[in-house]
This record gives structure tokens, sequence and C-alpha cells, in this order.
């Protein structure tokens, strides 16, 4: 993967609403969060994406979709909310909605809600499968810098759980994200355009997303704009 930057403009546009579940295959409340992520995963206007935590391994089961970067990144958005407690099954929608093991209800209603809103960000994808033109443009400006990632993912999974608290299952899996990547810092304020080239089969969207001051490292804020790559 590789990017370069370089001035463009961007049509404006209302793009898909992210949903961001933090979960565990060593989570007994989780099971739940997992069939209703599995729902909305195919939905054209919600990015559904499934990000496993590793601090349930300890249980007797290590997740193997586990990564230690999804869990400071839930860390990272438990900082930025000013709380000191995280939770599985939790969601994250639009980058600043949390949900703790969420209804149906409850889901469908703050992902209508957010979709109301317009981007912050206009956010314009084209070229063909894997070499793409990011353009971005934000009208007023960005009041603060924001950062461009590249999320990728495996559609669908299905996993039977031998040990842990989920002993004996069989469990399916949707938008199991695999790697997340911050590719390039952007100031808000400059129309830009960004070339990706992405290999390989696996789908991938784009998040603009907001970067809040932190202590010693910028948190992760609302997400401004998000796309499909392939």
């Amino acid at each position: 993967m590789s990017l370069m930057a370089r001035t463009a403009g961007a049509e404006p546009a209302r793009g898909p609403v992210v949903v961001e579940l933090f979960t565990s295959q060593g989570c007994s409340a989780c099971p739940p969060a997992d069939e209703l992520l599995a729902k909305i995963a195919d939905r054209a206007d919600v990015i559904a994406l499934s990000l496993h935590v590793d601090y349930w391994d300890y249980l007797g089961w290590e997740d193997p979709f586990a990564q230690p970067a999804f869990t400071a990144r839930q860390k990272a958005y438990a900082r930025a909310a000013r709380s000191r407690t995280i939770f599985t099954p939790q969601m994250i929608v639009e980058g600043e909605q949390s949900l703790v093991a969420p209804s149906e209800t409850e889901l469908e209603q703050m992902i209508a809600r957010e979709y109301e809103a317009p981007d912050a960000v206009a956010l314009s994808v084209s070229g063909t499968k894997g070499n793409y033109q990011i353009e971005l443009r934000a009208d007023p400006p960005l009041t603060q810098n924001a950062v461009v990632q590249i999320v990728r993912f495996a559609p669908q999974a299905r996993v039977e759980i031998l040990r842990g608290e989920n002993a004996g299952m069989v469990l399916d899996y949707a938008n199991v994200v695999t790697a997340w990547h911050a590719v390039a810092d952007w100031d808000g304020r400059t129309p830009t355009r960004l070339t990706a080239k992405i290999d390989g089969d696996e789908p991938a969207v784009v998040i603009v997303q907001s970067a809040t001051p932190g202590k010693s490292a910028p948190l992760p804020g609302p997400i401004l704009a998000a796309a499909r790559l392939n």
C-alpha cells in the first residue's frame, strides 16, 4: 500500500455510518453483539467493523482474530471520553457514540440519527480495483487535524470455540478487521488527493477521523467521512 498527496477538489456526499464493535471470542456476553453486527454488515448505509480485543485471552481461549492494536484503540476511545473503564461488547458509532451491549433498536436508532447529519468532510473515491484516488475537502475547513485510515477485513468467518467462557460454541463473525493503518495526516483545510494502492482481494475501506489532542498522542475523535474501496 502506498499513498501520495497533491491538491484537488471533491464533491460533497453523505457516506455510510461507521460502526465499530469491540468483541472477543472469550467473552460470554459477546455473541449477541456479534450477531447484531452481522445483521447490518451488508447494508450500503453502514460500514460495520468487528475489532477483536485480546484482554479476554487469559481465560483459556486465545482469540485468533485479536490484536493488541485493537485493544489500544478501544482504550484510546475511553481516554477520549474521559472514562477509566472499557467493556465488551462495545459499539462505537461514528467515532463518538458508545453503546455497551446494545439492543437492535438502540443500534438502529443511533445509526439513523447519525445518518441524518451531513459529513464534515467531502470524500470521493475513484479508480480501478487496487488503485484508487481519494479526494478530501472540508467546507468549512476543519478546526483540528484529521487522520486518513485504511482498514482491511474478512467478510465472514466461522470458529469453533474449544475453551473459555464460550467453549463448545460454533460462532459466525462478519467483517472481522485484519489490519487498521493510519496512512496520512491531513490539516483539514487544504483540499487533497491521495493515491492508494491496495493489494489482495480482502475488502478495504477508507475512514477520515478527527485527531483529538491527547496527553502523549492524539486520540480518536468523531469520524468525518468514510467510503468503501473494494
